[in-house]
């Protein structure tokens, strides 16, 4: 049955693959379907998301209204932290979209459906170009992988997150990956295809885009890997005659320098400390935030980032031979995609992991190359080729893990702790029995794949890996997303909607005990943060002292903080509470 079902599908994509526009069309509507579920379907239904994310689109917000498009501002102070590609993308959307959710994230969403779509090229491309070499033609083959590959990566939980997310991670890698992409595929080409000094100038054009995006690491990381690489195959110098590097420095100059002049002269010393030096350099040789973390933190990223097809990464990696340099370098250009894909996870992991600042998002941009090394490894299998003992090892793995993941998820409510911001959520959640449905579809999906590992029928794993993703990410991911945003993230927008209805001329908005972005978005108004209860009981009496031409303060807080403040009902009145926070108004008349 299984042979008769792989001939008929091989027999099929022959005919069809005769057909140019119907391969084109099967290709887009797969990468349509693919990017639709993971990074648009209902992505603008949720509010923005505390701290980050808000920091962004309010800074993007004051572009669009003010139309000062260079210096980034959040709640009235210059904002450095990154460059202005996430700012002016967002805005842009602000005027297309209006401001909103869906504007704020629709960058991000755009960035990754960019990356899956050229991955998808670049993989298709590499295989077809090795079948011209073999004379054979394998074109189920090709488009299969080529759409693992596309597919793996989006259906990532660390993808979906940051496509789904308006910051500034999901633009980098959306700059990073096709500046890989297009600098292979234009390396692997004849020398004199008309297509390799254009894939080579749109590889310059990303790197630039990279640049405003995140500022130097745009640069130096995929200079880093396409050095790395071209040493160790031993192309380094007929690349650099033949790459136009001076050209491309220009393009490069030309398109990430003018801003940064810009905002330099406008700010001076103050963006070359903040940004340059704090949020570069200091990230990368200091402890920033308190994002310390051991090292080996980014395999635990890596792992569950890159769930639940990572534990194929290590047989992906091992099947390449890559110590094999002789080898490698006998092979032509077009067929050296798998060790240029093992350079770039490994340049990425290595760099982030050397920095002493560390976060789960900063692996990122290797994401695409996880993808691609795990689909060229399903490849050798669609070939029929024998597969290692390492990979059935890794289909046990990819089994035992989504069997923990299955019986986890039962017990997901109980396993919650307390949170002051949304009491009620671990209830709501066991109401919902969307645990129970994500057990149910994970515990599925290890018993199929159990089965066909036990037929030793290999082919089907990787899609039912695939399709159970997807529905955990329709059927629960999401409308978990949902019920977390209603008690977490809804009361404050309704509370910004309350400080606007409530706030008296020139009185000034308090947030004490916590920092929540999202209030300045949504009240487009400023908030003086304040974070600790003895802090909060000075700055009323200073105020109280200095007797504020309002008359009074709008405190939002936690009704427990209130005491703590010193502060009784008869001083203050209630305006409204929403979930875990409560306004007030608190007249300063009394000291």
């Amino acid at each position: 049955m299984k042979a008769t079902f792989d001939r008929v599908f091989e027999e099929w994509f022959h005919r069809i693959g005769k057909r140019s526009r119907a391969i084109l069309f099967l290709s887009i509507a797969w990468l349509a379907l693919v990017a639709g579920v993971a990074f648009f379907w209902r992505s603008g239904g949720i509010g923005l998301i505390d701290e980050t994310e808000p920091l962004f689109a309010e800074a993007s917000r004051q572009m669009f209204v003010t139309g000062d498009w260079i210096t980034p501002y959040f709640n009235g102070v210059t904002r450095f932290d990154k460059p202005a590609l996430t700012y002016w993308s967002q805005a842009i959307a602000f005027h297309l979209l209006g401001v909103n959710e869906w504007a704020v994230r629709l960058p991000s969403a755009i960035a990754a459906t960019l990356v899956i779509a050229l991955t998808f090229y670049t993989v298709h491309w590499s295989l077809t170009e090795e079948d011209r070499l073999d004379n054979v033609s394998r074109p189920a083959r090709n488009w299969l992988v080529a759409a693992i590959a596309s597919a793996t990566i989006a259906l990532s939980p660390m993808v979906i997150v940051w496509a789904r997310t308006g910051v500034s991670d999901m633009l980098l890698t959306g700059a990073i990956a096709p500046s890989l992409l297009c600098f292979f595929l234009a390396y692997a080409r004849p020398e004199k295809s008309p297509a390799k000094v254009r894939f080579y100038i749109a590889a310059y054009i990303f790197i630039a885009l990279a640049i405003l995006a995140k500022g130097p690491v745009g640069i130096v990381l995929p200079g880093l890997v396409i050095l790395a690489f071209l040493l160790y195959v031993g192309e380094f110098q007929p690349v650099l005659r033949e790459a136009r590097p001076i050209l491309g420095a220009f393009i490069i100059a030309g398109l990430s320098l003018p801003w940064y002049v810009l905002v330099i002269w406008r700010n001076g010393w103050n963006y070359i400390n903040s940004f340059f030096g704090y949020h570069n350099v200091e990230r990368f040789t200091e402890v920033v935030n308190g994002h310390a973390a051991p090292w080996f933190f980014y395999f635990l990223v890596v792992f569950l980032g890159f769930a639940p097809y990572s534990g194929y990464l290590p047989a992906a990696i091992a099947r390449l031979k890559f110590w094999k340099r002789r080898d490698w370098r006998s092979l032509s250009r077009s067929r050296q995609f798998g060790l240029f894909a093992f350079f770039w996870f490994t340049v990425v992991f290595v760099f982030f992991s050397i920095a002493v600042t560390k976060l789960p998002s900063y692996v990122l941009p290797l994401m695409p190359a996880s993808g691609i090394l795990v689909a060229l490894s399903w490849g050798e299998i669609f070939s029929g080729g024998k597969n290692s003992r390492s990979f059935r090892v890794s289909a046990w793995i990819n089994l035992s893990f989504l069997t923990i993941v299955s019986i986890a998820l039962f017990y997901v409510p109980n396993l919650l702790g307390e949170d002051t911001a949304a009491p009620d959520f671990p209830r709501l959640l066991q109401q919902s029995g969307l645990p129970t449905l994500g057990g149910i579809i994970w515990l599925f999906a290890a018993v199929a794949i159990a089965f066909f590992l036990a037929r030793r029928d290999w082919l089907p794993v990787i899609g039912i890996n695939l399709l159970a993703f997807m529905a955990f990410l329709l059927f629960v991911l999401t409308p978990t997303l949902f019920l977390m945003d209603s008690q977490r993230q809804l009361p404050l927008r309704q509370m910004a909607g309350s400080i606007v209805e409530n706030q008296k001329p020139g009185e000034e908005i308090v947030m004490v005990g916590f920092k929540k972005p999202t209030v300045v978005f949504y009240s487009h108004r400023p908030v003086t943060y304040i974070k600790l209860n003895k802090e909060a009981a000075e700055y009323i009496q200073k105020q109280r002292q200095q007797r504020s031409p309002a008359g009074s303060l709008l405190i939002l807080t936690q009704p427990f903080r209130l005491t703590r403040m010193g502060l009784q009902p008869p001083e203050y009145r209630s305006l409204v509470r929403r979930g875990a926070y409560e306004l007030i108004r608190l007249p300063l008349g009394k000291s």
